[in-house]
């Protein structure tokens, strides 16, 4: 009888193939499209945040604002129109100033009806007729850039523009103190005032006035 032969080893079990890890796919709310060269009557309502909407700003920073978040206000765009006004004032204006002075993020350029009316302290009723509501208005400050002379230097370096408002600038508070309100109409809407006027202290009232030319509080 021949010998029975030895019992072959049972293979050792082979581990699984161990499988690459894939990049979690970006939700819609996470996309960052590149729109900033798109023609902005060609860009679509339905933006994600994070979407460019000119070389340096992105869509979310059109409608962003404290107070806004901390009253629960829906500040989003209202129609295509107001979206692609900010668009053309983000790329006609807030990119010119980025360029020459460096990142920054402007304090507020669209503000919804709701937004307005809790700014201002206004009924329900009320109805602003604000260029912010528009999408045709930013409010800007740089920090290393006295207010007064970023006013100045946004009237005499920008392509166009239809106000620039030196908006409670007071020297006593420091270079920095107020802001500069810039508007740009939207395409089609007229033509821009190229208007310069200073929001300050009437010594005589008290008051806060509108003055022509760009000055500080005395």
């Amino acid at each position: 009888m021949s010998p029975r032969p030895p019992k072959a080893k049972a293979a050792a079990p082979q581990a699984a193939p161990r499988q690459r890890a894939t990049a979690r796919s970006a939700s819609p709310r996470d996309a960052a499209p590149d729109y900033s060269q798109t023609p902005v009557e060609q860009i679509p309502f339905d933006l994600p945040p994070r979407a460019l909407i000119a070389p340096n700003f992105r869509a979310y920073e059109l409608t962003r604002s404290d107070l806004a978040d901390r009253l629960g206000i829906d500040n989003s765009f209202a129609s295509l129109q107001e979206l692609h006004a900010a668009i053309h004032l983000a790329r006609q204006v807030l990119q010119p100033v980025r360029a020459a002075f460096g990142s920054f993020s402007p304090n507020s350029v669209y503000r919804s009806q709701n937004l307005e009316r809790a700014l201002k302290n206004k009924p329900s009723t009320w109805l602003t007729t604000s260029q912010h509501a528009r999408g045709e208005a930013c409010d800007i400050e740089i920090v290393a850039k006295p207010t007064l002379e970023l006013a100045a230097w946004a009237r005499d370096n920008l392509p166009d523009f239809d106000q620039i408002i030196c908006e409670c600038y007071d020297p006593a508070k420091g270079p920095n103190s107020g802001w500069v309100h810039i508007s740009l109409k939207a395409p089609g809407t007229g033509a821009n005032r190229r208007q310069c006027l200073s929001y300050v202290r009437d010594p005589g009232s008290g008051r806060l006035v509108y003055v022509n030319g760009l000055t500080a509080m005395v």
